[in-house]
This record gives C-alpha cells, sequence and structure tokens, in this order.
C-alpha cells in the first residue's frame, strides 16, 4: 500500500508540472527600451533603440509591450509605425526629452504613430517638448514663411485605441494631434504650457469619429481642444481647461475640401481663465459649403472667460481681414443648456452668424453669465440666427 501510495503520488506530482509548463503565457512579452541600449541620462540620443525596440514589440504575435522606464530619455523625432501583428502598448513611466532646436527634430511630428489597431499609451510618465526656444519662432502672424514647429505627439490612422495617464509638457507646437483616426479614448492625460505660448494647442483632430476625452486638465497658449474638418460622434466629458482658448469647433470654411462636421457632446467642463469658452469659428469668406451641425453643450462653468458663448462666423484671426463675402458654413441644431458663471465681456452670449446662410434652431436652456464690469451687466448679442430659449435666462436672450 505503501508503495502504491508513492507511485499516486509521484504520478500527480508529474502531471502537476505538465499543467503548469502546458499552461499558455497571458501576460505581454516586454520590450524595455534599456534591453535596446537607451540610456535614461537626459543627453544619450535613444532615437535608434527606441526605433528598434518598437520594430520587436510591433512585430510580435501577441499581446506586446514596449516599455520606458523611469529616467530622462532624449529622443529625437520618431516615426513609431504599423500595422503591428498584435496589440501593443507603449508604457511611459519615465520622460522623454525633445531637442531644444526645432530643427533636429526634422520631422513635423516629434512622437508620431501611424497605420496602428488595439494601440494603447499609459503610464504616469511625461513627454517634454522642450518649447520655449521655438516660441519665439513662432511668427506666422507676420510671416508667411514662418517655420513649422513640432507637434509633440500624433496619431496618423490609428483606431481603437486609447492615451491615459500621461502628461505632455511644453510643445513647440500643438501637444496631441489626431488625423484619420476611429474609436480613440483619451482619458486622465494633463496637458500643460504656459498661457503665451503660442499656437500649443491642447488636443487637435481633424477627420476622425467616435472620439471620447474625459477626465483631463489641459492649459495651453492656444485652444484646449480644436475640432477641426471632417468629424464625426465626439462626447468631451469631465475636461478643465485654462489658461488657453477654450473649446473651439474650427476654424472652417478655408480650404476646399474640408468636410462636414456632426455629433459633439462636450458637457461637465470648467473653465478658467481662457479667452473664449465654447466656441464655433468659421471663415467670412469660406471657400466651400459644409455643415455643421447636431451640438450639445452643457453643464459648464465659466469663471473669469472673456468670452464664455460664441458663434463667430465672421473669423478673421489677423485684422484687416478683405471682406469677400458671407460664410457658406451651415450651422443648425445647437443646444446650450445650464451654462452658469462670470464674463469678462459684457457681451456674454455672442450668436454671430451668416446672412448667406442664417443658423438654424439654436436653442438656449438656462444661462446664468454675470459680467461685473464698470460697463454694465451682461449683454446677448445675436445676428442671423434662429432659435429659442428657455429655463433661467441671464443676460436676455435675443433670439428670433
Amino acid at each position: 500500500m505503501a508503495c502504491i501510495s508513492f507511485a499516486f503520488k509521484a504520478l500527480c506530482l508529474s502531471l502537476l508540472v505538465v499543467a503548469v509548463t502546458c499552461r499558455p503565457d497571458t501576460g505581454p512579452q516586454v520590450f524595455d527600451v534599456q534591453s535596446y541600449g537607451a540610456k535614461g541620462d537626459g543627453q544619450t540620443d535613444n532615437t535608434n533603440a527606441f526605433t528598434n525596440a518598437w520594430k520587436d514589440a510591433c512585430a510580435w504575435n501577441g499581446l506586446s509591450r514596449m516599455y520606458i522606464p523611469e529616467g530622462t530619455f532624449f529622443i529625437g523625432g520618431v516615426t513609431f509605425g504599423g500595422p503591428c501583428k498584435g496589440q501593443t502598448s507603449f508604457v511611459i513611466d519615465g520622460t522623454l526629452l525633445a531637442p531644444t532646436n526645432n530643427d533636429d527634430i526634422k520631422k513635423e511630428t516629434w512622437i508620431n504613430f501611424c497605420h496602428i489597431d488595439f494601440l494603447t499609451i499609459s503610464g504616469g510618465g511625461t513627454i517634454d517638448g522642450q518649447g520655449k526656444e521655438s516660441w519665439p519662432r513662432n511668427d506666422c502672424d507676420k510671416n508667411i514663411n514662418c517655420p513649422k514647429l513640432a507637434i509633440n505627439m500624433g496619431f496618423d490612422y490609428v483606431n481603437n485605441s486609447s492615451i491615459e495617464g500621461i502628461t505632455s509638457l511644453n510643445s513647440k507646437a500643438g501637444h496631441l494631434n489626431f488625423y484619420a483616426v476611429d474609436h480613440f479614448s483619451i482619458t486622465g492625460v494633463n496637458i500643460t504650457a504656459p498661457g503665451d505660448s503660442p499656437n500649443t494647442d491642447g488636443i487637435k483632430i481633424g477627420f476622425s469619429s467616435n472620439i471620447q476625452i474625459s477626465n483631463t486638465h489641459i492649459g495651453t497658449g492656444d485652444d484646449c481642444i480644436a475640432i477641426l474638418s471632417g468629424n464625426t460622434n465626439f462626447e468631451i466629458s469631465h475636461v478643465t481647461c485654462g489658461p488657453g482658448h477654450g473649446i473651439s469647433v474650427g476654424s472652417l470654411g478655408r480650404y476646399k475640401e474640408e468636410k462636414n462636421v456632426d455629433g459633439l457632446v462636450v458637457r461637465d467642463m470648467v473653465f478658467t481663465g481662457t479667452s473664449n469658452g465654447v466656441r464655433i469659428k468659421t471663415w467670412e469668406s469660406s471657400v466651400v459649403a459644409i455643415l455643421v451641425s447636431n451640438f450639445v453643450f452643457a453643464n459648464i462653468q465659466m469663471i473669469d472667460v472673456e468670452s464664455p458663448i460664441m458663434i463667430d462666423q465672421k473669423y478673421c484671426p489677423h485684422p484687416p481681414c478683405k471682406k469677400m463675402g458671407e460664410s457658406h458654413v451651415q450651422i443648425e441644431d445647437v443646444t446650450l443648456k445650464n451654462i452658469w458663471g462670470t464674463s469678462m465681456n459684457k457681451v456674454a452670449v455672442n450668436l454671430q452668424c451668416s446672412e448667406s446662410f442664417p443658423c438654424k434652431n439654436v436653442y438656449l436652456v438656462d444661462i446664468n453669465l454675470t459680467h461685473n464690469g464698470t460697463d454694465g451687466p451682461a449683454t446677448a448679442l445675436c445676428e442671423n440666427v434662429e432659435g429659442s430659449a428657455s429655463g433661467n435666462m441671464f443676460p436676455p436672450h435675443c433670439l428670433n
């Protein structure tokens, strides 16, 4: 009996070993940039190490993780391209440091991801664009041959993906740029640059769809979020904005290849000290007729915002602008609901629409914006806009 018992125990043990050995490894394959020679000393050029790590991570047929540990990793302009064989994550726990000289990047985007599905970017790390040296070169309001400064991070043709937790600091131009992206989530991101840094848009998106932005703070020298041509089905919620130029749809109507913008929800926001709150802007002399429709702006607090609510169809960023006609961009089905706080300008609600294409179905619900200046209480201005108002309304509305 003792021998039988011993044999039985040995058999069970051997089966357990086989079971453990055969168990599939469900964790991702990790590609640590340090294994490719990267050094987090803030000086060594790690561009090749990062490129090689990405090449292997992208080629892995399964879950893969490219990992940047704590430390400061200097890299030049780099493109992480796909398609990849499996689902790839890009984890930043350290700091990525850009060249101070914009000319050393040699790309329009410092860190660019393109043609990738199922990409996850996460971690508590920072991408530092070191833009301070480059900002004085941004004189595009006076110089048509001004240099193109590099965007911190860009995404082109990236689908079913997300970015979470990282900080984008002091970009030379925009921070995060999205083009032709579908089903993308941006959450828990911190975007920071001084209020006087030119053209440092926080998030800029064009020709994309099904985008969610949430639980994010943006403080920059330009638009916190810029929603450009060809976008559909966006939801932006629980975002704080300031300093900056607020959330802008546009500018639109300047280029012939532009497309409609449809389906935007902006809710549960706080704007602090921004030049604008929520704004739709189109060029007065537009070269294309497109439709901007189905927008909801709701539950938004304005704290000392210069222009809390604005539709500007006479957009002219660098006056004087030659008047060559009315905007051909049609704006319709826009709801502004439960928006309150303080306006630095007397005109707190400014709706200036096109005479040729008046705004249609603009609804104001429960607006309470005050102005404490010496020029009197807050007012509303309406031009070529059709709609209605309900609930508590201050300033008194001017809709037809």
